[in-house]
C-alpha cells in the first residue's frame, strides 16, 4: 500500500513526495503539459488587486492581520522534552537526506522538519495561509502575479539572510528536471520568479487561477550553498543525498546513526519561532525517528515502551492488541480523535493493460469486493465504505447532477457510462436482501458482455488468453485484506494471486506503472487543486513518476479538472468536482475501499496535545508539529521534597 503526500492544499506544510525513477525530459515535458491545461482556461474575470499578510483562496482568511496563533495551536505548551515516533510515511529505511529528488528514500519527515515554506497554511480553513518567510503578499488586479516580500528576519541555519534571490533559486531547481516531476507539476502554474529588489520577488502565472497565489506560497526554499564542496564545487542538485541540508526550518540533524534511525534537535536561533503561524508549534526540543521493518514489531516497541506515539492503521490491532501492563498502569493510553474529510483508498486498476480498458471489466472487479462481510469480520466495524473521492466533504458528490454538474458533462455524455446522469452511485453491498454470490453473478454478466467467457477451467477472452491479475504490496498483514479478495476473483475464474514485496521495489514498479492491480491512497485534501493535473489527466498518464497510477485518458475527465482548477468562485468549483467524481466512481478507475472516521493514536500519557483538534490533518503531523511533553508532576511539596533530599 502506498500513500502519496499531496503537495495542495491537504494541509499546512508539505509532505514527503515520492516519485518516479528517473525525471530526465519528461518532467519538462509534463510541467509544459500541466502549463497548457491551465492556460487553456476561459479569460477569468479580473480580481481586486490587494496586499495582506494572509491570503485565501476564495472569500477572506479567518485570522485577522493581528491574531497571535491558530486556534488548534497551543502557544502556552511546554517547549522542552523529546519525541520517539515510529515509522513516518511507511519506509522501513532511508538513504536521502534530500527530500526533492527522486533518487533514494527521503529522511522521515525531513522537508516539514528543515524547509520552511513562503506562508503557513492553517488546517482548520479551506485553503488559506498567512506569514512565514514572506511577511506580505500583493496579488496584481488581473490575478496574473503576485508579489512576496521576504521577512528581513529571515535566516538559513548557517545564519544567512533569506532573500528573494534564494526564493528564486528554489522555484528554478524545483521545476528543473533535477528535482522530482511531482515538484514541477505542482508549481508549473508559476512562469517565472521575477527578483524586483533584495527582499521582494513577483510570481508570473500562466492563468488568473485563485489558488496560484497559494500554490507561490507553497513553494519551500533552500540555501544555493547546499550541496557545495569543500573544493568550492557545486554538485548537481538531484546528486546531493547525503550532504546536510541549510535549513530554513525549525530543525536540523543531531545524528544518523545508520539508515533506520534519525535524530533532529530544534534550532535555537529559529528566527522564526515566535511567529503567530508558529506559535504552539514545534514543542520537542529532540524529534527520534525509529524505523522498524513491520507493523507488529513498531507495535510491541510501543507497547514496552521504548517509543512514545503509534499510530495505528489496522483495525484488529487496535482492537486487540493495545493492551498489557503498561496501559494496566497508565504509562500508555489510546485516543481516537475527530477526523476530517476522508481519504480515497482502494485498489487501483492499471488501465494500461488491455484486460482493463473496458470499463465492464472493471466494474466486475468492483463487484467482487466484499466489503461488508471484512469489516464485520475482521475490522471490528471500525470502518466506513467509500462512495466518493471526496468522502465527508462538500466536493463529493451526491443525488442526481444538478443543473451546473450536467452543464459541464453534457458535451461528454457519448463518451461516459449512463449512470454518470443518474443518482450517484453506491458502491456493491452484501448486507442482506444483497449478497456477495449475487454481485459474483452480476459480475460474470459484465465480464461475458465484455467477452470473457469461463472455458477449460479460466476466465478467457475471444482469443483464449486467460485473465491473470497480480495485486502487488509492501505492507505485512494487506494480505488479510487481499487474499479473500482475490479468491472472490477466482470463483470467477480469474487466476488472481497477491505478491508481496519490499518497498524499494514496490516503488520502483508504481513509479513505472508496472503492476495490475495495488492497493492505494491518496490523502484528503481541503480543497481540490493542482494536485487534479498530476492525478487524473492525459498527459500526466505517460509521464513516469506521476500520480495518474490507474492511467486515466479521459477527454471528460481532462475538461473537468480543466473546470476545477479554473474556477473562479466556490460553487463552480464545487460543480466541477461533483462532475468529475460522477465520471470516476463510474468509470471504475479503482475499487473503492472504506475509510476511518477517526485517527486511532496510541502514546504516552506524558505527552499532551491542545484540546482543539484541526479540522483537516494528517495524524502523524499533528503529533509532531503540535504535541507536547507535559511538565512532571510535582508529588511532594517544596518542604518534604527538601526534607527527602536531606534524609537521603
Amino acid at each position: 500500500m502506498r500513500i502519496v503526500h499531496s503537495l495542495a492544499f491537504s494541509r499546512a506544510r508539505r509532505g514527503s513526495i515520492r516519485a518516479g525513477a528517473s525525471a530526465g525530459g519528461g518532467a519538462g515535458r509534463w510541467a509544459r503539459a500541466t502549463v497548457a491545461v491551465l492556460a487553456a482556461s476561459l479569460a477569468l474575470p479580473a480580481l481586486p488587486a490587494y496586499a495582506a499578510p494572509g491570503i485565501a483562496q476564495f472569500g477572506t482568511p479567518k485570522y485577522p492581520p493581528n491574531f497571535t496563533h491558530f486556534d488548534y495551536a497551543d502557544p502556552d505548551a511546554p517547549a522542552d522534552g523529546e519525541l520517539v515516533f515510529q515509522n513516518y510515511d511507511q519506509p522501513q529505511s532511508y538513504d536521502s537526506l534530500n527530500p526533492f529528488i527522486v533518487r533514494g528514500l527521503a529522511a522521515p519527515d525531513i522537508q516539514n522538519l528543515m524547509f520552511d515554506t513562503l506562508m503557513q497554511r492553517s488546517w482548520d480553513e479551506l485553503a488559506s495561509e498567512y506569514p512565514l518567510i514572506a511577511d506580505d503578499v500583493e496579488v496584481a488586479a488581473d490575478g496574473r502575479s503576485a508579489t512576496f516580500h521576504i521577512n528581513p528576519a529571515a535566516r538559513f541555519s548557517n545564519g544567512d539572510a533569506i532573500t528573494a534571490a534564494e526564493v528564486k533559486y528554489s522555484l528554478d531547481t524545483l521545476k528543473s528536471p533535477q528535482a522530482s516531476p511531482l515538484f514541477a507539476s505542482q508549481f508549473a502554474v508559476i512562469k517565472d520568479a521575477v527578483v524586483l529588489d533584495r527582499l521582494t520577488v513577483r510570481f508570473d502565472f500562466g492563468d488568473a487561477s485563485r489558488a496560484n497565489p497559494l500554490i507561490a506560497g507553497d513553494l519551500p526554499v533552500f540555501s544555493p550553498k547546499w550541496g557545495v564542496q569543500p573544493d568550492g564545487r557545486r554538485l548537481p542538485f538531484d546528486q546531493i543525498a547525503t550532504d546536510l541540508p541549510i535549513a530554513s526550518g525549525p530543525y536540523l540533524i543531531e545524528s544518523r546513526k545508520n539508515d533506520k534511525t534519525i535524530i533532529y534537535y530544534r534550532n535555537p536561533k529559529y528566527w522564526a519561532a515566535d511567529l503567530p503561524a508558529r506559535r504552539g508549534m514545534y514543542r520537542f526540543r529532540r524529534i527520534t525517528f525509529k524505523l522498524y521493518l513491520d507493523q507488529y514489531t513498531k507495535l510491541e516497541a510501543f507497547k514496552a515502551g521504548d517509543d512514545d506515539v503509534d499510530v495505528e492503521y489496522s483495525a484488529t490491532q487496535w482492537a486487540r492488541k493495545y493492551v498489557g501492563k503498561n496501559f494496566d498502569n497508565g504509562m500508555l493510553a489510546k485516543g481516537m480523535f475527530r477526523e476530517g474529510p476522508a481519504q480515497m483508498q482502494g485498489f487501483l486498476i492499471n488501465t494500461r493493460e488491455p484486460q482493463f480498458q473496458d470499463v465492464r471489466v472493471r466494474h466486475a472487479l468492483a463487484l467482487a469486493f466484499d466489503y461488508d462481510w471484512m469489516n464485520r469480520m475482521m475490522f471490528y466495524g471500525q470502518y466506513r465504505r467509500l462512495n466518493s473521492y471526496w468522502e465527508d466533504s462538500p466536493f463529493g458528490a451526491t443525488g442526481v447532477p444538478s443543473e451546473k454538474e450536467l452543464k459541464l458533462l453534457e458535451p461528454f455524455r457519448a463518451t461516459l457510462p449512463p449512470e454518470v446522469f443518474g443518482p450517484m452511485v453506491r458502491q456493491p453491498s452484501t448486507l442482506p436482501p444483497n449478497s456477495l454470490r449475487g454481485n459474483l453473478r452480476h459480475a460474470r454478466e459484465l465480464l461475458a458482455e465484455a467477452g470473457w467467457h469461463f472455458r477449460d477451467g479460466a476466465l478467457r477472452d475471444e482469443s483464449g488468453t486467460p485473465m491473470r491479475i497480480e495485486i502487488i504490496d509492501d505492507q505485512p498483514g494487506m494480505d488479510r485484506l487481499i487474499v479473500p479478495y482475490t479468491q472472490a476473483l477466482q470463483t470467477l475464474g480469474i487466476d488472481a494471486h497477491m505478491r508481496e514485496l519490499d518497498s524499494a521495489l514496490y516503488q520502483k514498479r508504481l513509479d513505472n506503472f508496472q503492476y495490475d492491480m495495488t492497493t492505494f491512497i491518496y490523502p484528503e485534501v481541503t480543497i481540490p487543486g493542482i494536485e487534479l493535473i498530476r492525478r487524473f489527466t492525459s498527459e500526466a498518464a505517460a509521464q513516469v513518476g506521476s500520480e495518474n497510477y490507474p492511467g486515466i485518458r479521459s477527454k471528460a475527465v481532462d475538461a473537468l479538472v480543466h473546470a476545477a482548477v479554473g474556477a473562479t468562485t466556490l460553487d463552480d468549483l464545487e460543480a466541477a468536482t461533483h462532475a468529475l467524481d460522477r465520471v470516476l466512481i463510474n468509470e471504475y478507475y479503482l475499487v473503492p475501499q472504506y475509510y476511518m472516521p477517526h485517527a486511532r493514536i496510541g502514546y504516552k500519557t506524558t505527552l499532551g496535545h491542545p484540546n482543539v483538534v484541526p479540522v483537516s490533518y494528517r495524524y502523524e503531523d499533528w503529533v509532531i508539529d503540535y504535541w507536547y511533553r507535559k511538565p512532571p508532576r510535582r508529588t511532594q511539596t517544596a518542604s518534604s521534597a527538601s526534607s527527602a533530599t536531606a534524609v537521603h
